[in-house]
């Protein structure tokens, strides 16, 4: 077992005689003798004790640390093993212990050399013996302590013997009564009294309070507390003998006599007046310096950090302790910058002081734009000693005013350059092109049928088309060529250094390569071409306005002729103004009631008789005539005159049916198609105001929508259809199969009819595709029992499949084109009797 070294040091050395000389040896070589520790008798005590011819024994140092030195030797490998174990280590010529006292290391003992070895009695033995040294040791070491701590203490004494000799200040001695018997000159200074006239009286005639109760209050603070307490330091107001008042620091010591019992007062005063204003406005500047929400860095004439508020730990993440005489980190750029290091000194020492914008870095890396003002600070004699720094964070600001440039300058949705930043730039290319006589092109990007994606799949989806766009068109130019986007589906190409014409046109053949691989949206896999007008410059236009309206030109021409990339011309200018022209016409059209219905009949393939017409707008222009819906259409969507249109549309169709009704033909439903611009907050409302107003039943209208109405999905246009089918309105789904068809539309919205588009129809009964397609549109229906409208019939045989596949209802060129009022009305008459 270990020896119990942490509690006992008492000899358990087997009780002889022998055994406590050792003892008493080993007590007064530590404890009695002076001067250093005896260790080579101490070790000789040991081996005798053990009688063992050898031994050694190793001290450890005050924090409890100890190295074998190389002349350990054979004992090294002992000593270690005793000092990893914490108790007696054994060989069989040899015994080791670690000398430990409350688990600290005091020293290492080995004994060895006995030829019959060591019993398990001398194994305790040597234990015992290492517990009472190591206690020993422990004492000496503590006798020690104390002889330092008492020389030091007597030293201490002396010093403030020596200063209170030569003191200056004010040091009054009384008796404990409060009756002054000691009067110094510093307090002859400071009260302006001499001893004389000061020694006898009592204390309290130097107060600066003339009331009873204050004077009983500081007389029990003079006397009661330091009698119980023996010292008392406080702050208090005196008066001179001129009567100035003052405040002054006061530490009243208990002066005692050799009996110990106390005998006096000693106090000692000091004018403190002008230091409580320093201090009040040190700790004025210091809560302003702390609480500031400005960092704040104060160096010393070398740059180096002195100090540092909460706000700069705040900003930067590094504490004081971290930064103290180091450069500040925002000043390290200035050096790779000598321009702005030799402004900010040029500054400072013309002004002394500097302000501007730096870039620091914070404790986790991160860099960060700060606004500084930088202050140099002279002492009394004019000598630079101090500079101030003050900074704050000032990236938030500039996070702003980057966001406001982007939101100025760039589109929102791509991050493009918008039309401001475009302008500015094709102006600059237009100044230095006219410098360098270079030539340059603007390139007018339009997607194609963009709106019908739009419609069909919803606003995000076709964002998303819209960013994959203006990343291929990046991709495909150089870096140093610019795209922009204008807004919708419109982008700008900028290509500001060209050697032929050829290249604008060769880079717009690029972009529709790039166009051309399809674009993936909600899984489905969607083609998408574009139009592209081409403006040279400075041939089609010195300002970047006219650049962009002829390229926008060029590009409206290259729709009408489905081309490729299209220059402009001045031609094309003349077809831009009938366009115009049009669009003016147009807009008046509804006013002057040049509109006109023409209605195709809808038969019933079973009876044979007209159960429907579709109402088909046609445009009487006064000066060109008729104009096919072909014509007008397109542009009327593109305005939005579609809406006031289709408004006119249903008014008159309603009129007319109810006409129709008055004559007989009651079970006669007119079809009128919506445009997905229609849908919009009223529609729903418009309608049933019109059925009212002509006193038409909803039961005899049906509405026509297409497919990619349907795809918003949006419970706007869920609400509206249900609207329409809680007021008897038929709702038929136009153009099916020619979109993206999807079941869940026929599951979920109130559809009442089919309408198998022409383009399916003009190929039965030959094309087995286009076959097939009608066969299952026809066969789905009915299952769904919904009815199925085949349009574009016009020969007998389509009417046969037709009729065999099980098809309700056709309209098309074989019964009859669209016809004017009278002409249907001659049908109706004709064929339904």
């Amino acid at each position: 077992m270990a020896p119990d070294q942490g509690n006992s040091f008492l000899p358990h050395l087997g009780g002889g005689a022998t055994d406590f000389e050792l003892a008493g040896q080993l007590c007064y070589a530590l404890l009695l003798r002076e001067g250093e520790i005896p260790v080579a008798q101490l070790e000789a005590m040991c081996r005798s004790a053990m009688a063992s011819p050898e031994g050694t024994l190793y001290l450890a140092n005050g924090d409890g640390t100890l190295e074998l030195p190389a002349s350990a030797g054979p004992w090294q490998a002992l000593l270690e093993e005793a000092r990893r174990s914490g108790t007696v280590a054994t060989r069989p010529d040899a015994l080791a212990c670690p000398l430990t006292f409350r688990d600290m290391l005091l020293g290492l003992l080995a004994v060895g050399g006995k030829a019959e070895g060591y019993s398990a009695l001398e194994h305790r033995r040597f234990g015992d013996l290492a517990a009472l040294l190591a206690g020993a040791l422990h004492a000496r070491q503590a006798f020690n302590l104390r002889q330092e701590d008492l020389a030091r203490m007597e030293a201490k004494v002396e010093e403030q013997s020596q200063i209170l000799d030569h003191i200056h200040d004010s040091v009054i001695t009384m008796d404990l009564s409060g009756y002054i018997m000691g009067w110094n000159k510093g307090a002859e200074r400071l009260f302006g009294y001499t001893a004389a006239e000061a020694v006898g009286r009592h204390i309290l005639f130097l107060y600066a309070d003339d009331g009873s109760e204050t004077l009983e209050e500081e007389d029990d603070l003079f006397y009661n507390a330091f009698l119980d307490h023996g010292r008392r330091e406080f702050e208090v107001r005196r008066r001179k003998k001129s009567g100035e008042v003052f405040w002054a620091s006061v530490s009243l010591s208990l002066s005692r006599n050799e009996a110990g019992e106390p005998a006096g007062l000693i106090g000692y005063l000091v004018d403190i007046t002008n230091q409580l204003e320093r201090e009040e406005k040190l700790r004025l500047h210091a809560k302003i310096f702390e609480h500031n929400s400005e960092a704040v860095i104060v160096t010393d004439a070398m740059q180096r950090v002195l100090s540092v508020n909460k706000a700069f730990c705040d900003i930067t993440g590094f504490s004081e302790a971290e930064v103290r005489m180091s450069l500040p980190a925002l000043l390290q750029p200035t050096r790779d910058d000598p321009n702005l290091a030799a402004e900010i000194q040029v500054a400072l020492a013309s002004s002394g002081a500097w302000q501007g914008e730096l870039w620091d870095r914070r404790k986790n890396g991160d860099t960060y734009p700060v606004w500084v003002s930088i202050s140099s600070v002279k002492n009394t004699r004019g000598i630079l000693s101090h500079y101030f720094l003050v900074f704050s964070d000032i990236s938030e600001r500039k996070e702003a005013e980057r966001q406001i440039y982007r939101l100025a300058y760039y589109d929102a949705l791509t991050g493009l350059p918008n039309r401001s930043l475009l302008f500015s730039l094709l102006e600059q290319a237009l100044i230095e092109a006219q410098r360098n006589q270079t030539h340059g092109a603007v390139l007018f990007v339009d997607l194609d049928r963009f709106k019908t994606i739009n419609d069909s799949f919803g606003h995000a989806p076709a964002d998303a088309l819209l960013k994959e766009v203006a990343r291929r068109l990046q991709e495909t130019l150089r870096a140093e060529d610019v795209v922009a986007r204008l807004g919708g589906d419109e982008f700008i190409v900028a290509l500001f250094d060209i050697t032929k014409r050829e290249h604008a046109a060769l880079v717009g053949q690029k972009i529709l390569d790039a166009l051309a691989e399809p674009f993936q949206i909600e899984h489905h896999e969607v083609l998408l071409t574009a139009s592209i007008g081409i403006a040279v410059f400075p041939d089609d236009g010195r300002d970047a306005e006219t650049l962009l309206r002829n390229a926008d030109t060029a590009m409206y021409r290259v729709k009408q002729t489905s081309g490729g990339p299209l220059f402009y011309s001045q031609e094309m200018n003349l077809r831009s103004l009938e366009r115009l022209k049009l669009e003016g016409a147009l807009r008046k059209a509804v006013e002057r009631q040049e509109f006109r219905l023409y209605y195709q009949p809808q038969v019933e393939l079973a009876t044979g008789r007209i159960v429907g017409a579709e109402a088909l707008i046609r445009w009487h222009h006064p000066e060109q005539g008729m104009i096919p819906p072909t014509a007008f259409i397109p542009l009327a969507e593109e305005t939005g005159l579609i809406v006031s249109i289709g408004a006119w549309v249903l008014d008159a169709a309603c009129r007319q049916g109810r006409l129709w009704r008055e004559a007989g033909y009651e079970d006669l439903t007119i079809a009128v198609n919506l445009s997905p611009r229609q849908f919009r907050p009223g529609l729903s409302q418009l309608v049933n105001e019109t059925l009212e107003r002509h006193a038409f039943p909803g039961e005899n209208l049906e509405l026509e929508i297409t497919e990619g109405m349907l795809m918003h999905n949006s419970e706007a246009v869920i609400q509206m259809l249900e609207d329409f089918h809680q007021a008897g309105v038929r709702l038929a789904l136009d153009d099916f199969g020619t979109g993206y068809s999807s079941l869940a539309y026929l599951k979920k919205f109130p559809i009442d009819n089919l309408k198998i588009d022409r383009s399916f129809v003009s190929g039965i009964p030959h094309d087995g595709d286009d076959s097939a397609i009608a066969k299952a549109i026809i066969s789905m229906a009915k299952n769904l029992r919904l009815l199925v409208i085949a349009e574009g019939v016009e020969t007998e045989e389509q009417l046969d499949f037709l009729r065999a596949a099980g098809c309700d209802e056709i309209q098309g060129y074989l019964f009859s084109p669209p016809v004017p009022v009278e002409d249907f009305q001659l049908l109706l008459e004709r064929n339904n009797g």
